[in-house]
């Protein structure tokens, strides 16, 4: 194999990019029967978390920006599972919401996300897993001001 390929298979961001893919296959392998994707899955959990959270709070949530949170809503909103509404406090702001079937749809998600987690980190023992999380948090945190979308914990300013 050449030099320059052997270096690139090596890199940080070509292996995350890479582990991100594998993950995002493995979540929708496990969720096929739902139609539901990782992005979809997240924004669930967090209206689960925080209903009635503004579109751009539940864009930096999640780090997404705003044309990728526009884009899953839509797509969670043409099947029923949220709504979107004009905040009570600020007309201008979107306020958003899980439905009923939208409540019933994570619910249902839960045990294949958990299965998808689970094969994903299979490959490692319990310490691997831990370090890694571990070593994501660091990563992610000490380069949080480099995002392109920023992540903002909802509930913290």
């Amino acid at each position: 194999m050449p030099a320059s390929l052997s270096r690139l298979y090596v890199r940080p961001g070509f292996l995350l990019r890479r582990a991100h893919q594998i993950s995002a296959a493995v979540f929708e392998d496990e969720c096929r029967d739902l139609a539901l994707t990782p992005a979809q899955f997240g924004v669930l959990t967090v209206l689960k978390a925080h209903p009635g959270l503004g579109q751009s709070s539940l864009a930096r949530a999640l780090g997404f920006d705003k044309v990728t949170v526009l884009r899953v809503l839509r797509g969670l909103e043409a099947r029923g599972l949220v709504t979107r509404q004009p905040a009570a406090d600020n007309k201008r702001n979107v306020s958003v919401a899980l439905t009923a079937d939208g409540q019933s749809m994570l619910a249902r998600a839960q045990r294949p996300a958990e299965k998808a987690y689970k094969r994903l980190l299979a490959p490692l023992d319990k310490a691997q897993q831990s370090q890694l999380v571990e070593l994501l948090k660091l990563l992610t945190g000490e380069l949080e001001d480099d995002a392109r979308a920023a992540f903002v914990h909802p509930g913290r300013k």
